[in-house]
């Protein structure tokens, strides 16, 4: 919607508001329905074409409001999470709904808790296999988890690391090819090794769009070693996840069928606000195992025939983050969200075609999705400094990251308001900024005393500045 619609729609939800605080007291205290009530009332999946606010606006009434907060937080999120496995073809075994009833979807807060969930129910699992296991010395659980070792590539996200700390599971970064991609001879010779040396590995995170470069782990081949050798693969799929919304872009998830978890932000690049990390299992026991404590105070009439999810994560309490993934999914329907996807897409090729243009810089990893990488040609300090510059204009912000040793910059696009003209903006922004730059450089190489030396067996010129730099670098 444009912005008049935007202050027409944002005043009738006021008027909505002001009307149920006054009539409060005239709906009933507890629910009117009982649990599995939604889904036979709603659609087995999203429509293809976006449909108008006033129906889906009306359904909030309609279909939510006699579900109060509870069942209807719940159902709905089950009824989102399952939609959207189909939306990307992930398994059906992540879907509630499967015959052997194992997996199914929760919404969390981000893709790092979604990251520490999938960590400690695969600690519970391997924890239970070695109590299990009369081969092994067994020991107390502390003596056990000193054993356990993760493994994940080079380019993953903090996020994991700081969730083998926070769970204090050895953690093993492995090294990745010259696509930044993690494979798996490269993972069966980790776990060989740390199987000589009487570890237990027992987890890997592959990530599909890693942060730096949009990279891929080959999924294909970490996969089966994962099955092989009992590893739970847990899939980081935080930003390129709502890629998969076209068939065109999935082949990246050759070998999503051995994930036993998977993880997509929403809030990245599909248009949802933030706090809406949608987290799949295909099997929740372990992580049923690992949350479910039940006093007395927590029990109801429903425990232990419907879903909670509060047995499924950290917090007990559930937020209603499912609400405005349905108003959004069915605000611009499979088609609208597809389009996104390919039109930020057509953008960031329009903004990598500029910089291709441009012999002062490079592009030093591919181009993936809406996320392209460049630099300055030269030093690490060069591009340092661009980027400083670009974000103290206050005109854009770009991020940083490492392609090898190489200091790069991030340039994604992710919004549904971005234009073409707004990309040409940026460009110049940043073809600017480094003209500024290197004319500078070039003024202070004049002023600043030269000396000669040889690098690579060919002669250059450089300031003993510059010299100090590069070995920074």
């Amino acid at each position: 919607m444009d912005a008049e619609e935007y202050k027409v729609r944002g005043k009738e939800m006021v008027d909505y508001i002001a009307a149920y605080l006054t009539g409060l007291r005239d709906r009933p205290v507890i629910p009117s329905v009982r649990p599995g009530y939604l889904r036979p009332l709603l659609p087995p999946g999203p429509a293809q074409q976006g449909e108008p606010w006033e129906r889906i606006f009306e359904d909030v009434e309609r279909l939510i409001m006699p579900g109060a907060s509870n069942p209807a937080s719940t159902e709905l999120q089950i009824v989102m999470t399952d939609w959207l496995v189909n939306m990307l073809s992930l398994p059906d075994t992540f879907r509630h709904d499967h015959p052997d009833g194992c997996g199914g979807g929760v919404i969390q807060s981000s893709v790092s808790e979604s990251t520490m969930l999938a960590l400690l129910a695969a600690r519970t699992r391997a924890l239970t296999q070695l109590r299990g296991d009369v081969s092994q010395d067994i020991g107390n659980d502390a003596l056990l988890n000193s054993r356990l070792v993760g493994y994940t590539s080079d380019q993953a996200h903090s996020s994991v690391l700081k969730a083998s700390l926070v769970s204090l599971v050895r953690l093993r970064s492995l090294p990745t090819d010259l696509e930044f991609s993690l494979c798996g001879e490269t993972l069966r010779r980790a776990v060989e090794e740390d199987r000589a040396q009487g570890l237990v590995p027992f987890f890997v995170c592959a990530t599909l769009g890693t942060t730096g470069v949009c990279a891929f782990d080959n999924m294909a081949e970490l996969g089966p070693i994962c099955r092989q050798e009992g590893l739970w693969l847990h899939v980081d799929a935080a930003y390129a996840g709502t890629a998969f919304l076209c068939p065109e872009l999935r082949d990246p998830l050759r070998g999503v069928e051995f994930a036993d978890s998977f993880v997509v932000n929403m809030g990245k690049w599909m248009m949802v606000n933030q706090d809406c990390a949608v987290f799949w299992v295909a099997d929740k026991r372990s992580l049923q195992s690992t949350f479910c404590v039940e006093p007395h105070y927590l029990q109801h009439e429903h425990s232990g025939s419907v879903i909670d999810f509060m047995h499924w994560q950290i917090p007990l309490t559930v937020r209603f983050r499912s609400l405005k993934l349905w108003f959004v999914i069915r605000s611009f329907g499979l088609d609208g969200l597809q389009d996104h996807v390919r039109r930020t897409n057509k953008l960031a090729r329009y903004f990598e075609s500029l910089v291709r243009e441009d012999p002062h810089f490079e592009i030093p990893a591919k181009s993936n999705l809406g996320l392209v990488v460049f630099r300055l040609q030269g030093p690490n300090e060069l591009t340092k400094t661009l980027l400083r510059r670009l974000n103290e204009s206050q005109q854009l912000f770009v991020a940083p990251a490492m392609a090898g040793e190489k200091f790069i910059i991030r340039f994604v696009i992710t919004s549904q308001f971005t234009t073409e003209a707004d990309v040409l903006r940026d460009w110049r922004l940043v073809s600017q900024a480094a003209t500024d730059l290197l004319q500078g450089s070039a003024a202070k190489d004049d002023t600043s005393g030269m000396e000669t030396c040889i690098v690579g067996g060919r002669e250059e010129e450089t300031t003993l500045d510059h010299q100090s730099q590069v070995k920074g670098v």
